[in-house]
């Protein structure tokens, strides 16, 4: 952190966090949707959870970026935001969507939700899971994309009738509406479904955006902490290893809390604890003296580089690598597949990578730089 309290340098523990979510994420999916070896049964029941790790370091990460610009009294660029935005989420996106309606081979399971709902990013809205169920992951996706559409413009309006230190009661209302929103959907639309309301608890309690908003409330709020109370936050910022205790007796917890998924109290409180367990987790690996600010690994760095692709398209190569298997008589639920598709979806999203999302990169560079107003770089803007 520089003397403002703007990044001003690689933090290492976030791209460690990175590593770690999308590896939950991978082994959630693969436990769920595929055959798979039984040792994975122990991570992956909890690995949904790595998709709001996401939310929260998003929060942090696009908030920061421009809450750096208020404190400095810079004008917020919707032009650059949503320029840095669409470079970075956009075409390797539309490859994995037009991969999906072109080759129905790459279907994991039954229907994919209609065209018109992933490009508006809509596709969480209203999913019915039984009947759309492949590329269902991008329901994430469709949450991030809304985020980034109103966080600036919400700010833009802060900044501009100068009201932004009620911005700290935005944020708190948001949080406690989530509770209200799952409170008032699991009364009138999962408990209705008695037995069978696993679908409904999909549909209206974990897909939706109003239900889901907690992980990127607790990002923005660290980031509205770090950059505007620069002596509190430098004082908790001292204390990492003690911070990442708070975190494992936070998920200590949430682990009795979450034995029932679809309870009503894992429903309407568990999510908010996961976030701000993961908020937790954020704070130390943004402090100094925590291990996982300070240890450098060139295995997660380039793990956290690739996360968004093999987000996007893990699914599909798991899907396609076991279909094959059975030409070579490889038994689907043996670790020699689990390793296969391991290293398969690395490759795929490695090639991704050089193909998509690199020169994309570039491209936007090259823009940005065209319209450059001399403003520094932030290293780990996404």
């Amino acid at each position: 952190m520089n003397k403002d309290g703007g990044l001003s340098h690689k933090l290492h523990g976030l791209d460690h966090l990175r590593a770690f979510a999308i590896i939950f994420v991978f082994f959630y999916h693969y436990g769920r949707l595929f055959p798979h070896p039984g040792w994975t049964n122990t991570i992956s029941e909890f690995g949904w959870s790595g998709v709001d790790l996401f939310f929260v370091l998003s929060g942090y990460l696009i908030a920061s970026q421009l809450f750096q610009k208020i404190s400095r009294q810079q004008k917020i660029s919707l032009k650059e935001f949503f320029t840095k935005r669409f470079f970075r989420i956009i075409p390797i996106y539309l490859v994995v969507v037009a991969l999906y309606f072109l080759f129905p081979v790459t279907h994991e399971r039954e229907s994919l939700a209609p065209l018109w709902k992933y490009l508006t990013f809509t596709q969480n809205i209203n999913l019915d899971i039984s009947k759309q169920g492949t590329f269902s992951h991008a329901w994430s996706l469709c949450i991030e994309e809304q985020f980034y559409l109103l966080l600036p413009l919400i700010l833009l309006l802060l900044v501009r009738f100068k009201i932004n230190k009620k911005g700290f009661w935005i944020l708190i209302a948001m949080f406690i509406s989530g509770f209200i929103v799952r409170l008032y959907c699991y009364q009138h639309f999962v408990l209705p479904a008695g037995d069978d309301r696993w679908l409904p608890w999909y549909k209206f309690i974990y897909y939706p955006t109003w239900s889901r908003l907690d992980g990127l409330v607790v990002g923005v709020s660290i980031a509205a902490l770090l950059q505007f109370k620069p002596n509190f936050s430098n004082n908790i910022l001292k204390h990492g290893n003690k911070i990442l205790l708070v975190a494992v007796v936070t998920f200590t917890s949430i682990y009795f809390i979450f034995s029932n998924q679809e309870s009503l109290s894992a429903s309407v409180f568990g999510f908010p604890l996961v976030d701000i367990g993961y908020g937790v987790v954020v704070l130390a690996a943004l402090s100094p003296g925590c291990f996982l600010y300070k240890y450098k690994s060139l295995v997660t760095t380039k793990i956290a580089a690739l996360s968004y692709g093999i987000y996007l398209i893990h699914k599909i190569i798991i899907h396609l690598v076991q279909a094959q298997a059975i030409k070579f008589k490889i038994d689907d639920n043996s670790n020699a597949m689990f390793l296969i598709s391991v290293v398969s979806v690395f490759i795929a999203s490695l090639i991704l990578n050089e193909i998509v999302e690199k020169p994309f990169l570039k491209l936007r560079k090259k823009i940005l730089n065209k319209n450059k107003t001399g403003e520094p770089t932030n290293v780990i803007a996404g």
